[in-house]
């Protein structure tokens, strides 16, 4: 992988490689862009099969984030950290301290918190070290477990899918199925199911479908069988790459709205959707209630005010689907407009700020 050719095609700002022999930490931070504000981004620790493989993870889930909090109406750039290393093995004090104090070192440039193989628990660690630290322990004054969070913007951002599909977003009466039952797709079931829709689950997890079926009377399918249930709306909340060749025939629904990350498994995967007349919400877009309940402890978390603001995504994706019809695209394309969008226009007014200050420096 030739590194800067990358970064100059993504238009990355800068890779910081983290080492601390006396822990193991073997780290690499990742920023994207900081034009709307520090880079914010969790931190992954994962068993990658080579280091080229976590760099290019790094990368590419930091410029996931420029798009996601950009999107999300956040005044937040994007970035990543991924740790390299087992989760269940491999984990110390020391490494997590450590790694706090590289992030200090960025002086705000960049913002971590927890991610896929850290917890809340890793993240009080950073905190001893640094104060650019989300997600922390709610002694601490933060927000706590942010999956319930995310499910509600799930849950709204699939009432404003259902809308454009149906013409109206109530979801009482309609089948919804739901692939993976972690503890976002749970709280999402009770929404749901509050409301009066009819559940259609699955998950390698026997007890998991118990719980939704006991709780909620879903009806129960084996996984292979998710894609292909005569329902109105798929959830995906488990795995990526799950829209692809494969699955995108067997789908009945007319609505694809869920938390997983990285939905389709290839761009060409959304202009077929569009194609076929599915309505595709953007997962970046609909699951981003988590970062944007995290964001909001950079205030002094307010949950009055950031649940206020997880409400905004139900505009969000109303806003992607207007510039879907608007432009003629696919809407996994309006979702990136809509974040290039915003981007390019703050960068134009901040470039026209410090044009007037350099005139007013020189007289002009």
């Amino acid at each position: 992988m030739e590194i800067f050719k990358y970064m100059e095609k993504y238009d990355y700002e800068q890779l910081v490689f983290c080492q601390d022999e006396a822990s193991g930490l073997k780290a690499i931070i990742a920023i994207h862009d900081t034009t709307l504000g520090p880079a914010l981004g969790g931190a992954r620790m994962w068993t990658y099969a080579s280091e080229e493989n976590a760099i290019e993870d790094a990368l590419r889930l930091a410029r996931g984030m420029t798009y996601k909090n950009a999107a999300a109406g956040l005044n937040l750039g994007g970035g990543k950290t991924v740790i390299i290393g087992d989760p269940f093995k491999d984990k110390n004090e020391e490494m997590f301290r450590a790694l706090g104090r590289f992030i200090q070192g960025l002086n705000g440039r960049y913002i971590t918190a927890e991610d896929v193989g850290t917890t809340v628990t890793d993240m009080d660690l950073i905190h001893e070290e640094t104060n650019y630290v989300t997600g922390i322990s709610p002694a601490f004054g933060s927000s706590g477990n942010p999956s319930p969070v995310t499910a509600y913007g799930v849950y709204l951002g699939m009432k404003a899918a259902a809308k454009e599909a149906f013409g109206s977003d109530s979801l009482e009466g309609r089948t919804i199925s739901v692939q993976g039952l972690g503890n976002v797709a749970y709280k999402l079931c009770e929404y749901l199911h509050n409301e009066g829709a009819k559940l259609v689950v699955t998950d390698i997890n026997q007890a998991a479908i118990d719980r939704v079926v006991n709780e909620f009377g879903a009806t129960a399918v084996a996984p292979e069988e998710i894609y292909s249930q005569e329902v109105d709306i798929f959830s995906p909340c488990a795995l990526g790459a799950i829209i692809n060749d494969e699955t995108i025939p067997q789908l009945k629904a007319k609505v694809i709205a869920g938390s997983a990350n990285n939905q389709l498994q290839d761009s060409r995967h959304g202009d077929y959707l569009h194609e076929l007349g599915i309505v595709y919400t953007p997962d970046y877009v609909i699951n981003a209630g988590g970062v944007i309940n995290v964001a909001d402890e950079l205030y002094g978390y307010n949950r009055e005010r950031a649940m206020k603001r997880v409400e905004g995504i139900y505009d969000s994706i109303e806003k992607i689907f207007a510039i879907s019809k608007r432009d003629g695209i696919p809407t996994y394309v309006a979702a990136n407009r809509l974040a290039e969008e915003r981007i390019a226009r703050v960068s134009k007014s901040r470039s026209q700020f410090l044009k007037n200050e350099k005139n007013i420096l020189h007289g002009r």
